[in-house]
Formats: structure tokens, C-alpha cells, sequence
């Protein structure tokens, strides 16, 4: 099953995320939740009103269509150093004022970047939604920044890099599969940056990525919870109407692309650090957003087929039937903007060689390229996926986040919807068929995680 070294490897390269697990349960309805409202001001910003009336609390998520695939070359993880930098605070709102509030209402704020996408939320009583937004729209233009507050939240970054990247196996092993998986395309580079390009991030680049893509017609606006779009509108429209767009700011984002993959790739790291080794295997496939119909979703089912828990076809063939590891998983990363991945990690036993690890692995893809998946296993995954869609409705946050994220990476609000209808639909030939197009070994990096047990070289001393 997946374990705390799968998580790693998902998502060390791309954003802290939250997954969702689910049981069995058979979805009769596609959705539960009301459907949301959207609507847009005049300087384009875009607003998604999702109603949940179970509880006083409300959601506001700000996005922006701004991630680490954006920086300018050399300048990696400015995306992220920025995010640190927004809570700096502005004229109006001294650094802390924010958070001090939100504390003091028993509620909750955070931020996260991705590749594709910026965001920052506060989750409080709904009374205090008003404030909030005020909060957001002032620090959207009004960011003050100074070097005394930069220098220092460079040293947290750099420090961040050192505890989640430079002192983590299993991440810097992320790191390094993702910059061999795409040799052109800027989601080789890592979120959070190349330490050597951190460290000479300055207030000048943090002003200028600040003043080129935040502004409102390059965001989206997420208030999920207690509040209805009547009321909604005329609050937005006195805070985040009087911002200007930026006009200089281009509608589609131009990005380098991946050429046709022409042979597999392996990357080997050897770290004294490492207690087990593992291994992870990365294939570039299409996102939700540049799939073409049907192919998403099927891979989704594929992806879960493989790895999705204890009975899926890696761990019964690795850790179950043949017992050459003590792990085995896979998932597929939906939301991008460009091409993503589909990845398989497993944590082999102890004294087992990568071998017949990799021979077992290619021995699911290749039966599941070549017949169909048997019918109950393919209704136990698409239960399984259209369970973890309406269960996400339970979840204010999760809610808000799943439009957040399908909007600014190409989806749309019907996408979001229909989702479990889409999973219901796949058929069999469609996974055979994505298995047999997408997982093809030429499109993929194989990652092999060591322990390095060369002695140390000790310095003589005279």
C-alpha cells in the first residue's frame, strides 16, 4: 500500500497536497453540493460563490495563475519566495495583522504554490469574511517589501529547501526524476527552486514576479461556505473592483514544450542517509486539460487499477504474490496545465535487487496494455474514485481547492462536476488503450534510490 515514501515521492517535486482515501461505498448521485456561481468583474477577475450552508464558516481562497513554471530562467522557486513574501504586509496592514486576526477568531490561513498556480486562503466565521477579503484585495497591489524582511525570509526558504529537498532521500530523488522526465519543459525545475538560485533571490526579483502577475485579471476568487451570491457580489465588487487589470499580462501562457521522448531515462541516488531503498518510475502523460476525451479519466482508473491499495495489481504482484517488496503504488496527477505524470513507486525488501522489481512492474503494464481489466476489479476502482469525489464535498477547504485547482489549469466548473460521471463511463478498452499508448517505457525515468556505504575520506592532518 502507499506509504510515507510514496507521498514523498508524489509530491516533493510538484506541491504539498492533500490526497483523499476512500472505501467502497457506491455512489448513486454525481454530486451532492449546489452548484456553484461564477461570475466576473469588468477588471477580470474571476469569482466561484460555492454555498454550504451546514456550518457559520466560510472559505476564501484567492488563486493566481502563477506557478514555479512561470519564472524566468535562472530565477527558480521566486514563485515560492513570494508566496513567504506576501505576508510582509502593506501600508494599510502591518506584517502579522492578518494572522493576528484570524487567531483571534479561532480560524485557520495558509498558502501554497504549484507549478501552474499561487494560492492563499483563511477559513473563519462568516462574519468575518468582509475583513478578510478587505485583507486580500490590499496586499493583491499594496505589498510593501523592504531588505530587512526579504533577506531574512530568504534564509527560511533556504532552510525549507535544506529540511524538505537537501535532507530527504526520497525528495531530492523526486527532484531529480522530474529534471530528467522533462529535459525542455520548466516542471523539470523543482517548486521550491535549485538551492544555487535561491540564495540569490532579492527584493528586485520578488517586486518585479510580484508586479508582472498579481493582478485581479490574472485571478480567481474561491469563497466556499455559509454566504449566498447576492451578498457576495456587492463585497467583492467595493474590494476587488477598483484594482486595475494588467493588460501587459498574456491571456495563455507560452511555455516550452517536451519533444517526442526518444528512450527511457534512469537516474541513481546514493545517499549514506538512506535506511531502504526505493524506486520510482515516471511517464510524461496527458493532463486533464490537453487530454483528448475520455483519456483522463481512464487514466485516473488506470493508475488506481495499479496502485491504488492493497488490491491493486503492483502490490498484489509485488508485496502479496511474489513478496520482493513491502510497498507498492501509483497515482496520477490530473490538474496541470501541460503534460503530467503518472507515476508507480515501490519499496523493495530488504536484499531484493531492482531487477525483478522492474520485471514485475512492466509485467502489469503489459497485461493491462494487452486485455482488458476483469470487470469487478474495474467497478471496485471507479467506486472507489467516485466515492473520494462526493466525500470532497464534505470538506469546505477540499471543495474550494478542487475548483481553485481545475480552474487554473485549463478545467472548467462543469469539469469539476461531471468528474464522476466521466469515471463511470470508462470502459475497459479505454484503460487498455491508455495503458498501451501512455505507458510506453520511452516516455518515462526510472529513479533508484541507494544507500551510499562508501567510507568517508578523513582528512590528514600534519
Amino acid at each position: 500500500m502507499p506509504s510515507h515514501r510514496a507521498t514523498a515521492l508524489f509530491v516533493a517535486a510538484l506541491v504539498c497536497t492533500t490526497s483523499l482515501s476512500s472505501s467502497g461505498l457506491r455512489a448513486q448521485t454525481t454530486v451532492t453540493s449546489e452548484r456553484p456561481a461564477s461570475f466576473t468583474l469588468d477588471n477580470g477577475l474571476q469569482v466561484v460563490v460555492i454555498p454550504d450552508h451546514r456550518t457559520p464558516v466560510v472559505t476564501q481562497m484567492i488563486w493566481y495563475k502563477v506557478g514555479s513554471a512561470d519564472e524566468t530562467p535562472g530565477k527558480s522557486g521566486l514563485a515560492h519566495f513570494l508566496e513567504h513574501l506576501m505576508f510582509k504586509g502593506t501600508a494599510k496592514h502591518p506584517a502579522g495583522e492578518c494572522l493576528q486576526t484570524v487567531q483571534r477568531v479561532g480560524g485557520d490561513q495558509n498558502a501554497f504554490t504549484s507549478v501552474d498556480y499561487t494560492g492563499y486562503y483563511q477559513r473563519v466565521p462568516r462574519e468575518q469574511l468582509p475583513a478578510m477579503m478587505e485583507f486580500e484585495a490590499d496586499r493583491m497591489t499594496g505589498l510593501i517589501l523592504q531588505d530587512e524582511d526579504v533577506l531574512p525570509e530568504r534564509d527560511v526558504v533556504l532552510e525549507e529547501y535544506n529540511m524538505s529537498v537537501a535532507n530527504n532521500p526520497d525528495a531530492r530523488l523526486a527532484e531529480q526524476i522530474m529534471a530528467a522526465l522533462y529535459l525542455n519543459h520548466p516542471y523539470g525545475r523543482p517548486v521550491i527552486g535549485w538551492h544555487q538560485e535561491i540564495e540569490k533571490l532579492d527584493r528586485d526579483d520578488a517586486l518585479a514576479f510580484y508586479k508582472r502577475f498579481y493582478a485581479p485579471n490574472k485571478a480567481i476568487l474561491v469563497i466556499a461556505g455559509d454566504v449566498d451570491v447576492k451578498d457576495i457580489r456587492p463585497l467583492v465588487e467595493k474590494n476587488f473592483g477598483p484594482i486595475p487589470s494588467q493588460h501587459a499580462i498574456s491571456e495563455k501562457r507560452i511555455r516550452p514544450q517536451e519533444s517526442m521522448p526518444a528512450a527511457p531515462r534512469t537516474v541513481t541516488l546514493s545517499d549514506p542517509r538512506v535506511e531502504q531503498p526505493g524506486l520510482g518510475r515516471y511517464y510524461v502523460v496527458p493532463a486533464g486539460a490537453t487530454a483528448a476525451t475520455g483519456e483522463s479519466p481512464a487514466l485516473d482508473v488506470l493508475a488506481h487499477l495499479m496502485g491504488g491499495g492493497a488490491n491493486s495489481y503492483l502490490y498484489r504482484a509485488l508485496v502479496i504474490d511474489r513478496g520482493l517488496a513491502i510497498s507498492a503504488g501509483a497515482g496520477y496527477r490530473r490538474t496541470a496545465l501541460d503534460p503530467s505524470q503518472l507515476l508507480i513507486w515501490v519499496t523493495p525488501k530488504q536484499g531484493v535487487e531492482f531487477a525483478p522489481i522492474e520485471e514485475a512492474i512492466d509485467k502489469v503494464i503489459a497485461d493491462l496494455a494487452q486485455k482488458t481489466a476483469r470487470a469487478e476489479d474495474l467497478e471496485r476502482v471507479k467506486t472507489q474514485l467516485i466515492a473520494e469525489a462526493i466525500y470532497a464535498q464534505d470538506d469546505q477547504v477540499m471543495l474550494a481547492r478542487s475548483y481553485g485547482e481545475a480552474l487554473t489549469t485549463g478545467l472548467s466548473i462543469d469539469d469539476v462536476r461531471s468528474w464522476p460521471d466521466r469515471i463511470r463511463a470508462v470502459t475497459g478498452e479505454q484503460v487498455r488503450d491508455a495503458a498501451a499508448k501512455w505507458l510506453d517505457k520511452k516516455r518515462s525515468v526510472t529513479g533508484y534510490l541507494i544507500k551510499d556505504t562508501a567510507p568517508k575520506h578523513k582528512e590528514k592532518r600534519s
